[in-house]
């Protein structure tokens, strides 16, 4: 097994500092050893442009983060019916690599299957223990996932003897108790074998199995705590390259949805699904058009739940608003037509029924947009209400209604408040400094994992 020149370097960096007090001189040694590169696998279960969501843009921003702190990333995720053109990850020495997955259960519908797929139910792959045995070179295995994927990922980490770090993207334990019924006990029919090797690779276990567990919700990480109080669990928030969204792209906008011309535009932005509740943004529309009749509502966003898109659909003709809401379909965070529509929008909604943390809202402020969002447990680490952003409780409309109003009748408050809220994703959430936490997080677990011996992992 060979030294690892990385780990080399940084134990010559603690001798020669060592060494230093030792001698009571400041002087540093001439010799010097330039760190290796820290190349480390991500491990998904879903990844997919055409059906973009937070997870994707959390692991983009992570990955761009991770680049500018000279950190070589390789992505593995589940391979697509259709082979891409371009992977919008393969770039800035990254690499993605994709591997077979599967749906194990026997009875499903095709419609249920489909929607597992799309949302990133607990896949299982045969291939992927051997694809990550055998890829050289790794300092760390990630997990964006939890299920029988990311145990896969715990167990080869076991296997190489290497620091295994699991990023909780959706909530574990911080989910509202119909959200975690629906987690817990998916409701799709049929016979799942796959249960048995879950049972194998322990997949329910693969908390206590991490070296350490990243989430990006305080309130989650506070009962991770508390339900695993030996295990290192940090609060690591998401980054946004807010100069990204700070360039005018309205133009795009309005070329690409000509409807929004002249208009009072309200976003909500997010995929099309029942814990994004589009639905009940739609139930209050009607109160929203009679208050303001010059506003739109636009929804930016995949379908990954098809009945509930049908749903939302219905809803909408048979309130006759094909007019007043725009549905625009999947667009990727970063594309210049989404930033235009932060840009053209007098405020963001976000009616989520939960969300861990809120991406989207450090987006709206990045690009001086106004955000009224639902009291999740996400957005009121992110929002002060009153102070740059408006708060709200599903079951109470009108404190939703009373924020819209004020938001579109009164401009120098919108302006306030998103004055504040840029102020907030510019100076705490870059993405250059968020991913640099990341890597001091992977030196720490390597030198742990290392125990004052040549780095284990390689193959």
């Amino acid at each position: 097994m060979s030294t690892n020149p990385w780990l080399l370097h940084r134990r010559t960096m603690f001798a020669t500092r060592e060494l230093r007090e030792r001698n009571g001189t400041h002087e540093v040694p001439t010799l010097r050893i330039v760190p290796a590169t820290l190349r480390v696998a991500h491990v998904l279960r879903k990844f997919n442009p055409a059906e973009w969501g937070g997870t994707e843009t959390a692991v983009q921003r992570l990955f761009d983060g991770l680049s500018e702190n000279d950190v070589e990333n390789v992505m593995f995720c589940p391979q697509l019916e259709k082979k891409l053109a371009q992977e919008p990850l393969a770039k800035n020495g990254n690499t993605v690599k994709r591997f077979s997955a599967i749906v194990p259960v026997i009875g499903i519908s095709a419609e249920d299957k489909k929607q597992m797929i799309s949302v990133g139910g607990n896949l299982m792959s045969f291939d992927l223990p051997l694809i990550l045995l055998r890829e050289p070179n790794l300092s760390v295995i990630h997990s964006h996932a939890l299920g029988r994927i990311g145990a896969i990922a715990a167990t080869i980490a076991s296997t190489r003897k290497l620091p295994f770090v699991v990023t909780i993207h959706g909530g574990l334990l911080d989910l509202p108790a119909s959200v975690k019924k629906d987690f817990d006990n998916p409701n799709y029919g049929g016979f799942e074998w796959g249960k048995i090797f879950g049972l194998l690779l322990q997949s329910r276990k693969i908390v206590e199995r991490a070296d350490a567990i990243l989430t990006c919700n305080p309130n989650e990480a506070r009962l991770l705590r508390e339900k695993f109080p030996d295990k290192r669990i940090k609060i690591q928030p998401h980054g946004i390259p807010v100069e990204t969204y700070q360039e005018d792209h309205r133009a795009e906008a309005r070329v690409t949805f000509p409807q929004i011309r002249g208009k009072q535009i309200l976003l909500c932005v997010g995929r099309i699904d029942g814990v994004k509740n589009q639905k009940w943004l739609v139930e209050q529309s009607p109160e929203i058009f009679r208050r303001h009749p010059n506003a739109l509502l636009v929804l930016a966003g995949a379908i990954t739940n098809e009945t509930y898109g049908e749903e939302l659909k219905q809803q909408i003709r048979a309130l006759g608003l094909e007019e007043k809401i725009l549905l625009t379909g999947g667009l990727p965070p970063g594309d210049a037509r989404l930033i235009g529509l932060f840009q053209e929008s007098q405020a963001l909604l976000l009616p989520s029924v939960s969300e861990t943390f809120g991406l989207v809202l450090l987006e709206a402020w990045a690009a001086g947009t106004t955000v009224i969002s639902s009291r999740t447990s996400g957005a009121t680490q992110l929002v002060k209400h009153g102070e740059n952003g408006w708060l709200f409780n599903l079951n109470n409309p009108r404190e939703f209604h009373d924020a819209v109003d004020a938001t579109l009748s009164n401009s120098s408050w919108r302006e306030r408040l998103a004055k504040n809220g840029f102020e907030l994703a510019a100076t705490k959430f870059g993405v250059g400094a968020v991913a640099g936490q990341v890597k001091q997080l992977y030196e720490e677990l390597i030198e742990e994992k290392s125990g004052g011996a040549s780095l284990p992992g390689r193959l």
